[in-house]
């Protein structure tokens, strides 16, 4: 029960900062749409900033989750990573209004803020490095990480946004993918829903492993 009440919050989070912005969305609204208590906010989140990293967090997990797990199914490491880079751009791309709030957020003094979410976003980033083949997992992890960061904050830069295009581009050919990997632009196969993926493997991606994003 505390989870799914936990869960309503993080996602009218979302919606309501998609729908409004950040300073239009008080946590009084937050707790109406999702038909919960005010002080059920304050009971798991500190404040509004931090229930907003867990909510996009969340969003992004769950987002990654469906990506790496869509069909058909794949043990092909590259294309996983490809995966994994169009799920991230694809979010930026299709929530503008929420991801810029979101990297306006971290760039404040607190920075990132640990939390459950934002482990299982990072533990299937760094999974989907692994299974790419590097054989420098501590060095491209984070500089996948950062790549991700700045094309984000380039698609969603407001008044002079780069194409996610041109991020996908850039970003392909640092990590030598090739463009037809993944869900190339004008391809709607892919899932970008967020929706909750299901099935079991050997090799799909690892679920909340304690790593930092």
């Amino acid at each position: 029960m505390r989870r799914r009440s936990r869960d309503r919050l993080l996602q009218a989070t979302v919606d309501l900062v998609g729908e409004r912005g950040y300073e239009a969305t008080t946590l009084a609204d937050i707790a109406d749409r999702a038909g919960a208590a005010r002080g059920l906010v304050s009971y798991y989140f500190p404040g509004k900033r931090q229930l907003l990293q867990s909510a996009v967090h969340r969003l992004m997990h769950r987002t990654l989750e469906s990506a790496l797990w869509r069909e058909p199914r794949t043990e092909d490491g590259r294309e996983l990573l490809a995966r994994a880079i169009d799920a991230v751009l694809g979010l930026a791309a299709d929530r503008p209004v929420l991801m810029r709030t979101h990297m306006s957020g971290i760039l404040q003094a607190e920075g990132f803020i640990p939390c459950p979410e934002q482990h299982r976003v990072a533990a299937l980033l760094r999974w989907s490095v692994e299974r790419s083949g590097s054989r420098q997992v501590d060095t491209d992890y984070p500089l996948l990480r950062a790549l991700l960061m700045g094309a984000v904050f380039a698609i969603v830069l407001p008044g002079a946004p780069m194409p996610a295009e041109r991020m996908r581009a850039d970003l392909f050919q640092r990590f030598g993918l090739g463009w037809e990997l993944g869900v190339p632009p004008g391809d709607k196969s892919g899932d970008k829903s967020g929706g909750k993926s299901g099935g079991e493997s050997g090799a799909g991606p690892p679920e909340h492993r304690s790593l930092s994003l």
